[in-house]
């Protein structure tokens, strides 16, 4: 009797299940084909005729583009170098290197596109904020704001500010939408203010429009906030004073620090920091076009020098960063300390040129926004108007963005010489710069080299899905072939270089030869310095011996921690470093091209060590913010290049402002190259 009760039961239980499950089933199919898929793109929506203008909205990737000439800022014709120019223009300064053409119509932006890093003019008509149940990814615009065929055509698309407002915390998306118009009888947005509940903008004069739904919707225990904006006049009424202030771009910002360059931040707080549980979420703006100054080309001083600063391992995350292994107290918000100090060092060394030699975000689950990061890393560099570059470490890409995208935001950074490099090869930020002589003939006397020694190549997943790495990854083959075609290209050049003595830069050319000590002349490729971050197994090789001295060329600190190198290599030492050599000439004793290769990676090792004739150097962590130990003082590496490229000398500066291991790596005063036989 038990037996049919339970037989019964376990039909009438399948006679409800089954239907069941083919409903939701169905209904998941229907949401997958009505509201997920995504047709593949044909040419017609590619395309993408504006609904403003009857042109086709560009579709072009202004920030992919590697500028292979200078460009020239005003008359092409006034940035040849003259020999003999009377005004005394210096050449770098009628020169620029820009992420997008000057050329680029700003007209041709698209409108209905978030693009926050192109230089918009065109202002925003109106603005909403929506919540969705499921990420923008997954639906994508599915919780746009209603809209009408008529109003697109009127005050443009709606376009979405892809930062979710509740992306620590909340029960459901939230993002905030705005449409861009070119039209000139639509008033556009000339101010925001973010109000609680109980209040309204001031003065009620003015037609200030609420937005309706709160900017902290699904945010717990949370007081509504709500986001105002005024329209103002339209775009036909407006002086060239008030087009200027528009408001022209809409971001979020995660953490305390300062916003993008050009942006705002509205105050409050969307949500306010809480320390150790959340960051502060700001809503950031731009008004007008903010335009982001660049660097000038690299270039000698007249007197034949060149000042490089190498800062490694930096650790920044969203927030104002924690403290690691220090003996500095108090130490808190690691990541302003290590600016401030870094700001200090850069106005002690007044380099020429920094490079953020990898692990600008300290990954870990800490720079899970990396726009925010990147916001305020090189700052201490900017602010100065230091040209700068950058590669990337292990750490970089471990959360948030990819290589690519942070790239992308880079080259838009104030000064930055980042470059994306080739596509076709491993690694993003492969690339070279040259240093070129003060002079009229711009002649290249320096080299550098930047190459992405990858992240990791193994590692496994933990049962929540997250990535456990267990070997880090290395320069690759084509990486390897790439740098021995671009060290190809290399022009040779007479050494020592001699500047030009025409009269465009007066008596002070023949005054700073007369300092060259005479030595023998030879035709060959100038110095070249390499940075990457991941050593290379050779760093902990044997050392060479000065055949001087018998001292064995090892300058610095290196057995404080263990080794840093991938295990696995495709051999850059042997099939790259060594077989570029600075001249093919059978009596050139087979010198290397590349005098010295810079890396980071390694916190507390900071020595150079030469092997093979080529100098192996490690810059020693200069971040509170990243891992160190006590009673082992932040230190930074410089390169100071002087006659005219010839002499590479090397030395630390530490916090507090030891000056460490000056030492003489090429040129006059250095060891001697091995003997070939």
């Amino acid at each position: 009797m038990a037996a049919f009760s339970f037989s019964r039961i376990g039909r009438s239980m399948r006679g409800i299940l089954l239907p069941t499950a083919a409903v939701i089933g169905f209904s998941c199919l229907l949401t997958y084909f009505f509201v997920l898929y995504q047709p593949t793109v044909g040419p017609g929506i590619a395309q993408r005729l504006g609904w403003q203008a009857w042109d086709a909205v560009a579709t072009v990737d202004y920030f992919d583009k590697e500028p292979s000439t200078p460009i020239v800022i005003g008359d092409p014709d006034e940035a040849q170098p003259i020999p003999g120019n009377d005004d005394e223009t210096d050449w770098w300064e009628i020169t620029s290197n820009q992420p997008w053409d000057t050329t680029d119509d700003i007209e041709s932006y698209p409108l209905d596109v978030w693009a926050p890093l192109l230089p918009h003019d065109t202002g925003l008509s109106e603005i909403a904020i929506t919540r969705c149940m499921m990420p923008p990814s997954l639906v994508g615009d599915l919780c746009a704001p209603t809209t009408t065929v008529e109003q697109d055509a009127i005050k443009g698309n709606w376009v979405r500010v892809d930062r979710d407002l509740n992306k620590q915390a909340g029960l459901w998306t939230l993002n905030v939408y705005y449409r861009r118009t070119r039209r000139l009888d639509i008033p556009l947005v000339t101010d925001l203010r973010l109000l609680p509940a109980n209040k309204v903008p001031e003065p009620l004069t003015d037609s200030w429009v609420k937005v309706e739904l709160s900017i902290r919707d699904g945010i717990m225990r949370a007081e509504p906030m709500y986001l105002w904006y005024l329209p103002g006049k339209t775009m036909s009424e407006m002086n060239a004073e008030e087009k200027a202030n528009l408001i022209t771009e809409v971001d979020v910002l995660f953490g305390e620090d300062r916003p993008w360059y050009g942006f705002e931040k509205l105050e409050p707080p969307v949500t306010p920091e809480k320390e150790g549980q959340l960051e502060s979420v700001y809503v950031t703006y731009r008004r007008g076009v903010q335009s982001v100054p660049r660097a000038h080309p690299l270039h000698f001083s007249r007197d034949g020098k060149f000042k490089i600063l190498q800062v490694a391992d930096l650790h920044f995350s969203v927030s104002r960063g924690v403290c690691r292994e220090t003996d500095l107290d108090p130490c808190i918000n690691s990541d302003n300390l290590t600016n401030t100090l870094l700001g200090h060092v850069l106005d002690e060394e007044k380099p020429d040129f920094v490079v953020f030699s990898g692990d600008q975000l300290n990954g870990q689950g800490t720079s899970w926004d990396p726009k925010s990061v990147l916001a305020k890393f090189a700052v201490a560099a900017t602010d100065r108007k230091i040209p700068w570059a950058a590669i990337f470490g292990n750490h970089d890409e471990e959360n948030g963005d990819v290589k690519q995208e942070q790239l992308r935001m880079m080259k838009t950074l104030p000064y930055s010489m980042v470059q994306r490099g080739p596509k076709d090869i491993h690694g993003v930020g492969n690339y070279v710069l040259n240093v070129k002589s003060a002079d009229a003939s711009m002649t290249s006397l320096l080299t550098l080299y930047f190459l992405d020694s990858g992240s990791y190549s193994s590692g496994y997943l933990d049962w929540l899905g997250y990535f456990f790495p267990t070997e880090y990854d290395w320069i690759h083959e084509d990486q390897i072939n790439w740098f021995l075609k671009e060290s190809s290209k290399i022009q040779p050049i007479e050494r020592p270089f001699t500047p030009d003595t025409g009269k465009d830069f007066g008596s002070i050319w023949t005054r700073q030869a007369d300092q060259i000590t005479p030595t023998t002349r030879k035709l060959a490729k100038p110095n070249a310095i390499m940075f990457f971050h991941i050593p290379l197994e050779e760093s902990y090789g044997a050392a060479d011996r000065d055949v001087r001295t018998g001292q064995l060329l090892d300058i610095g600190l290196h057995d404080l921690e263990e080794s840093g190198a991938a295990k696995k290599s495709d051999g850059m030492f042997d099939k790259g470093l060594k077989k570029a050599l600075e001249s093919g000439h059978v009596t050139s004793g087979g010198i290397p091209e590349v005098k010295v290769v810079a890396n980071g990676h390694c916190h507390i090792t900071e020595d150079c060590k030469r092997v093979k004739d080529i100098w192996l150097c490690f810059g020693g962590g200069g971040s509170y913010s990243g891992y160190g130990r006590v009673g082992f003082d932040r230190r930074f590496r410089i390169y100071e290049i002087s006659d005219y490229g010839e002499t590479i000398r090397t030395y630390k500066r530490t916090e507090k402002d030891e000056i460490l291991n000056s030492y003489i790596l090429a040129g006059p005063g250095a060891p001697l190259f091995n003997p070939r036989s």
